[in-house]
């Protein structure tokens, strides 16, 4: 026996193990421990600070922000009061924008999933000419950036008469949200066994119901991402609102910006409305989290 089996003897199986394992392993090993997820979860709780913060100046008098500080109000409960949220209700700028945020978010979540859907199954199982060279030509746009289509979409909408309304901003975010659906969505359809799809077909089912009754349901975690994703884009979106909306089709991005530059001080009806157009795609986030991270997780493991 040599003296490295000796020594590989002598120390042991585990101790001989530890030996061979490099220095990164060992300090992975030793950050993987609760002190990292103390420190994460510190982390969290400071990133949650300003939303915490927002919704605590929401609930506070604007003679109270403008004395002290948002968290006075541990220390002085009294001071929470719903006033602001029955003055945001009130104005009514800031309630139709809200409004139009629905009209615009909604529409345009639906169609992209729609559109995006058909699109993917079509490119994923279906035989036509030239279906790779149209795929490759689809996930070209990805890299096409919004700001490059402001001008000369403006123009076609002014030709059009889109321009300055609701269906032209739908328009819009449904063009810029296509290739990306697409392209998920036949990745997502291309992982389908294609048995499956030829034993629905073996029994009489069409395209069309083949995409309804077996497509659909398989594929709901990456329809449920895509959809999440859509819903943030244009909920949050302020670029392309403020090029094709007016005022009367602002969504309350713009309709809070307008605020702000108009009347610097009403903090009283900004914290509010801040806090509402923040939670709201929040909560459609935290409503649709565990499909979420299906979709996301998709095809990462066999």
């Amino acid at each position: 026996m040599t003296a490295t089996a000796r020594s590989v003897t002598e120390v042991g199986p585990v101790q001989a193990v530890r030996a061979r394992r490099s220095l990164g392993s060992r300090i992975a090993e030793k950050l993987s421990g609760g002190l990292v997820r103390v420190f994460l979860i510190v982390v969290g709780l400071f990133w949650l600070v300003p939303t915490i913060g927002l919704l605590v100046s929401s609930l506070r008098a604007p003679e109270d922000m403008s004395a002290s500080g948002w968290w006075t109000v541990f220390s002085k409960p009294s001071q929470i009061t719903f006033d602001s949220y029955r003055k945001l209700l009130e104005n009514g700028d800031i309630t139709h924008s809200l409004l139009n945020t629905v009209l615009i978010t909604v529409p345009a979540t639906v169609l992209v999933v729609v559109i995006g859907a058909l699109a993917g199954y079509a490119f994923a199982w279906m035989e036509f000419p030239g279906r790779d060279w149209w795929f490759l030509g689809v996930v070209s746009l990805l890299v096409v950036p919004v700001q490059v289509a402001l001008i000369p979409i403006a123009e076609l909408f002014g030709k059009l008469g889109l321009f300055g309304t609701i269906f032209g901003v739908i328009l819009f975010h449904t063009g810029f949200g296509l290739p990306f659906a697409v392209f998920l969505l036949r990745n997502f359809f291309a992982e389908i066994p294609r048995e499956l799809l030829e034993a629905a077909r073996l029994d009489g089912a069409g395209e069309l119901r083949l995409f309804a009754r077996v497509v659909m349901p398989l594929g709901g975690p990456a329809i449920a991402s895509l959809g999440i994703f859509q819903f943030l884009w244009v909920w949050n979106d302020m670029l392309v609102a403020l090029v094709f909306t007016k005022s009367g089709t602002q969504p309350i991005t713009v309709a809070l910006q307008t605020q702000v530059r108009q009347f610097g001080n009403n903090i009283d009806v900004l914290a509010p409305g801040a806090f509402i157009s923040m939670v709201i795609p929040l909560a459609v986030f935290f409503a649709f989290q565990r499909q979420f991270v299906s979709g996301v997780m998709a095809g990462a493991v066999k």
